[in-house]
């Protein structure tokens, strides 16, 4: 079996606390530990010993995973492939829809539907070219065997962008069944403050693509009434936690001020007036979100050096106690999965694992099994499941 992961706890990090004084918005708590606990033991911050064991290899940039009833697990390679996997056997599944995978765009999310037992309906969001241009598209299909079908269109973003950044895609039913959908701004950064377009925005609708009367911006003139959040860059973190009622969201900065956020209905994240990021060649971008009255802080905030957040699970589960209701990040740049521990909303310890052990970091669920299980994001990608160590 392969040897049990080392833990190391470190994060150069800043912190914004939900609760922490305008007054002093500005002044930044910044951590900086290290520490390293030996293979197969418990870390200082209450972690504890695991192994990444490799379930599934030979993928093509793997986005995404869903589990289903019966043990299968689907898998959504972003080149454009939807696989799914059972008992050690690894299929495909047929009828997609034309994905155009160009850039960081293919085929991204899936997700299954909250009563997919009754009714075998699955929703993926992928990149798709349409109008001169390429945007994110929404699906639901009814997964029949190996075979989509019934396929019916969620949304698709409007207008489409240019360029091959930036279509977010990232899914989340929550206990009443809505759906949340992410919109990146494609690149056109000041489109995320726009109300009448997809751009940086955080969709809210019913499971076939109507639109909720409650929606925050329903009763507003030009704006898109599926709109619940705006002001995001690229967000492709999204999980919504039943034992709290809160729907986390992490987003990709620029150079820096990548994000994490509890998502509010009408809330305005910042992109790209207020922003802790700072644009590639240097220089600052807007204000900080600590200047502007209309501006939502972020929980926490990733700079001066991005982690490229890519995944998102609060864990729920049996196989690691310790780790109850703490939140789990893949982080592509520095290559480790991380571990955010909260005590009163408020962060206060991360954690890095697997720390350039398997490479980039796509995706990030808790299992059925209580295990947690990531995909790695490389031209020879895997599925990998963290097992505790006894």
């Amino acid at each position: 079996m392969p040897a049990p992961s080392r833990l190391t706890q470190t994060p150069t990090l800043f912190r914004l606390p939900s609760s922490f004084p305008r007054l002093f918005a500005g002044a930044l708590l910044l951590l900086h530990v290290a520490a390293c606990a030996p293979p197969g033991a418990r870390g200082e911050n209450g972690s504890e010993g695991f192994r990444a064991v490799k379930v599934v290899d030979g993928l093509a940039f793997p986005w995404s995973i869903e589990f289903l009833p019966g043990g299968r697990i689907l898998i959504t390679e972003r080149p454009g492939r939807l696989r799914v996997w059972q008992d050690g056997q690894l299929g495909e599944i047929n009828g997609l829809p034309p994905v155009r995978a160009i850039g960081q765009g293919g085929l991204m999310d899936v997700r299954k539907h909250p009563a997919f037992a009754e009714n075998n309906w699955i929703y993926f969001a992928h990149s798709g070219e349409y109008d001169g241009g390429v945007g994110t598209i929404v699906w639901r299909a009814r997964l029949d065997g190996s075979e989509l079908r019934d396929l019916h269109e969620i949304t698709r973003m409007r207008p489409p962008g240019n360029g091959a950044v930036h279509f977010g895609c990232r899914l989340a039913f929550d206990d009443n069944g809505y759906l949340f959908i992410t919109f990146g701004e494609r690149g056109d950064r000041h489109r995320s403050q726009d109300l009448s377009v997809h751009h940086g925005k955080v969709f809210r609708l019913f499971d076939d693509g109507r639109v909720p009367p409650d929606n925050p911006f329903v009763d507003r003139p030009g704006a898109l009434p599926g709109i619940y959040s705006y002001g995001h860059r690229n967000p492709q973190g999204l999980f919504f936690d039943s034992a709290t009622d809160t729907l986390w969201l992490h987003e990709h900065g620029p150079r820096g001020g990548d994000t994490l956020h509890r998502v509010q209905a009408g809330a305005n994240y910042g992109w790209p007036i207020a922003t802790y990021g700072e644009e590639y060649r240097g220089g600052t971008i807007g204000t900080t979100p600590d200047q502007r009255d209309d501006i939502v802080y972020p929980v926490a905030v990733w700079k001066p050096t991005s982690i490229a957040p890519s995944g998102l699970t609060v864990y729920r589960g049996d196989g690691f106690p310790q780790w109850e209701g703490n939140l789990f990040i893949g982080a592509l740049v520095q290559q480790h999965l991380r571990r955010v521990v909260l005590e009163d909303g408020r962060v206060v310890s991360e954690e890095r694992l697997l720390d350039r052990e398997i490479g980039r970091i796509r995706e990030v669920r808790t299992g059925p099994d209580g295990h947690l299980w990531l995909t790695t994001d490389a031209r020879q990608g895997a599925v990998y499941r963290l097992e505790p160590v006894p």
